[in-house]
């Protein structure tokens, strides 16, 4: 038998809190935004961006098991159509809490959870574009010592053949001024004779 989680639940028990959960949840899917008490919007924002991440997933699967949390079909579809179309490209943080002070009757402290549903923040599409500029520029660079690799092998190879038509020469010549070396020597000794 599993055990229960520690310290007080939201209603008494712990199915009592599951239904509150799921209807919490369903009313933030239909609103978008609703009002609460700050335990038990600190209690519902995991809840709810676990049911988001199903949507995200879209298959049979993940829409039968969010049907068996929250009973309205038109929620679910709503929630698997619209919001999670909306949210597809946040990695997680779909829902944001704001503290809006005390209720008037009981002194209860009191927030607003809502769903982020704008688009991922001008700072991050500024990141990620510069992200794929550079990832361009780096391909380009490549691309370009790529095409300067062949450039500089036949530039090597044009190099490697100077320097050997270079002693071919000088050997040419070195061999034209041995013989007459060596015969003027040959000659003095007669010479000298």
């Amino acid at each position: 038998m599993p055990t229960p989680a520690k310290g007080p639940r939201l209603g008494g028990g712990a199915a009592h809190e599951r239904l509150m959960l799921a209807n919490l949840s369903a009313a933030l899917f239909e609103h978008k935004r609703i009002t609460t008490t700050v335990t038990k919007a600190k209690r519902l924002k995991p809840y709810a961006e676990r049911l988001v991440t199903f949507a995200k997933r879209g298959d049979l699967a993940s829409r039968r098991r969010v049907l068996g949390l929250i009973s309205d079909k038109g929620i679910v579809h709503e929630l698997f159509t619209d919001i999670a179309q909306a949210v597809e490209n946040r990695n997680g943080g779909y829902t944001r809490i704001t503290k809006i002070g005390n209720r008037k009757g009981d002194n209860a402290p009191m927030a607003v959870i809502e769903l982020v549903l704008e688009p991922v923040s001008a700072k991050q599409a500024v990141v990620a574009e510069a992200t794929s500029a550079a990832q361009r520029d780096a391909e380009k660079k490549d691309a370009e010592k790529e095409e300067a690799a062949p450039v500089a092998e036949t530039e090597v190879a044009e190099t490697e053949e100077a320097p050997e038509a270079e002693v071919v020469e000088t050997e040419a010549a070195a061999t034209e001024e041995a013989p007459a070396a060596e015969e003027a020597p040959v000659e003095s000794k007669k010479d000298a004779k």
